[in-house]
Parts: C-alpha cells; structure tokens; sequence
C-alpha cells in the first residue's frame, strides 16, 4: 500500500551494489561475523532479526518479495541492536562497506535465495546520480529503490556517539542475495516491497541510535519518487 498515490516514476541513478553469490547457503540467518542457527522453527516476519526490525507493514512487503510469509529463524546476534552497537563503535570512521545486521531465510530453505540486511557509515552525505535502475524516494538523506534491492542512508545526532555534534551517515541496505537473476513479476510492487523493508530496519536502526527526530525518516515509509 503507497502511502501516497502519485506513481511518476523517475529515474535518476546512483550507486550499484553488487550481487554476487550466496554465502552461507543452506542456513536460515548468519549475522556478519559468521553466527548461525539451525533451521529449527519457522517464525513470521516480525520475529525476524531480533524482533523489532520489521514492521507489520514490512512483513507484507517480505511476502511480496519471497512469496513466503513464513521464514528461518535468524542469529541471535543477528539484530539491529548489535549492529546499532558496532556503528557507534565505528564512528567517526567510515566503514567502506558494509556490514551484516541480519539474513533472511524462507522457511523451506528456497536454494539459491536470502535477503540480506546491510548497515554502513558513510563519509558524508550522498553526491553524484543513482543507477537507472533505481528510482529515488523521499526518505531521510536518499533513498533509492530497484526490484531486487533499496537503500536508505539518513544523518544520524545522537547522544551515543562520543562526538554527539556531528550526524553520522548512516547507510541500510536491503537486497536479494543469491544467484542474479532477471526480477519476476511486478517490477513496481517489488521495488515499494524493497523500500518498505528496507525503511522498516532503518526506522529501527535510528531508534537504537537514539538519532534526533529518527533521522528525519517517517513513522511510515514514503513510496512516491522525489
């Protein structure tokens, strides 16, 4: 559901995030530093990652994008409050990539297929124009969102961060990982699924970090392109 109605897509390019093959293939979450459970219990989309990363809302958008409403157990450490931790460890130093806040898993351990959760600290704010499969939203600093993958990046003043006056530039990242392959389906549905997730964990995240004003980002996310 668009939280607003007009649908002119524009097309602006940024960044491309590489998709590249599956890593740990067969398990049903590993969190960055390799942690993993066993396929013990099938939970739904709100239990996912630690429990509070995922809205209700998002967990439509996950079913939009898997075809599954049930899904793998993730790591116990594969949440947003450790990656909130590890980014204000890494502050004021820009990650140069990205890190794993969790992995998400089909319950019937689809072959060949993850959703991978993503968090980064960039040097500043974003510059330059977004791939041309990317459509940009109005969301935090910029948001970009395609039919396999989003990001979210939003300035981030908090108390947890030993320098509080300075924002850190915080970068979530939603994304199907696995074996490339050419989007099924509605191209348009599957990019509003891949925002709506992707702004639920960055909700999250700017939560855990105490951001002022949640970043700038909104209680829902935002569908319209910029």
């Amino acid at each position: 559901m668009r939280t607003m109605i007009s649908r002119r897509p524009v097309r602006v390019g940024l960044f491309a995030t590489a998709v590249v093959g599956l890593l740990c293939l067969g398990v049903t979450g590993c969190g960055g530093d390799g942690d993993e459970e066993a396929p013990d219990k099938a939970v739904t989309g709100t239990q996912l990652c630690g429990g509070d990363a995922v809205s209700a809302q998002a967990s439509k958008a996950l079913k939009v994008i898997t075809g599954s409403s049930r899904f793998g157990t993730t790591a116990e450490k594969s949440t947003v409050a450790r990656a909130a931790a590890d980014l204000v460890e890494a502050f004021p130093v820009a990650t140069g990539g990205r890190d794993d806040v969790c992995r998400i898993y089909t319950a019937d351990g689809t072959p060949d297929f993850a959703i991978r959760v993503t968090w980064g600290v960039e040097g500043g704010p974003p510059t330059g124009t977004a791939a041309p499969d990317f459509t940009v939203l109005k969301m935090g600093e910029r948001t970009l969102a395609a039919a396999n993958r989003a990001s979210v990046r939003f300035a981030c003043q908090s108390d947890r961060f030993p320098d509080s006056t300075n924002a850190a530039h915080v970068a979530i990242g939603v994304e199907r990982w696995g074996t490339p392959t050419e989007p099924e389906g509605d191209i348009e549905a599957l990019k509003d699924a891949y925002a709506t997730v992707t702004h639920s964990f960055s909700l999250a995240m700017a939560k855990e970090l105490r951001c002022e004003e949640n970043g700038g980002l909104p209680e829902r996310p935002v569908l319209d392109p910029a």
